[in-house]
């Protein structure tokens, strides 16, 4: 298993952990101005394919789900998880976990699992032939929604 740290100390409370395989870049980069304006560390998980640019970043191998595994590992009570992934969000949330994607949406216990069955039966439907529609073009009022909902996140974590 590949991993490594851009540097060795543990980052600060409260932490951003960006699962950072398929995060838009706008995304990324209001996590580093609001990390840096809110006081709060970055951490940034990735496979040894992508470049990332981040004061403490894990890179893992390009085994499925590793950079999955790897924030599981080392998710905290209150950390800020960013990922598009529900069935990570499904799973750090229990650990304290605050839960947010991309598009500003804020994963719950009262939704993950509705998400969790809507997800797997378009997987169904995808696997017998059929086909769903794919995400739509990211926009500026998506990058709004997401800083806004990161910033007031951050916010409350610091009351």
């Amino acid at each position: 298993m590949v991993s490594s740290v851009k540097d060795n100390k543990q980052p600060e409370e409260p932490r951003i952990i960006v699962d950072a395989d398929s995060c838009p870049k706008n995304v990324l980069q209001i996590c580093k101005a609001l990390a840096s304006a809110k006081n709060a560390s970055l951490v940034t998980v990735a496979n040894h394919n992508h470049s990332i640019d981040s004061d403490y970043h894990i890179t893992v191998g390009d085994a499925p789900q590793q950079a999955d595994i790897r924030i599981l590992n080392i998710v905290k009570n209150d950390d800020v998880v960013i990922t598009q992934d529900m069935g990570l969000a499904a799973m750090v949330m229990p650990k304290g976990a605050i839960c947010l994607n991309p598009t500003g949406k804020q994963f719950r216990s009262e939704n993950i699992d509705a998400m969790l069955e809507i997800r797997d039966a378009k997987a169904k439907f995808r696997r017998a032939g059929g086909r769903t529609a794919g995400p739509t073009k990211r926009t500026e009022e998506d990058d709004k929604k997401f800083e806004n909902a990161l910033r007031r996140i951050l916010e409350d974590s610091n009351q």
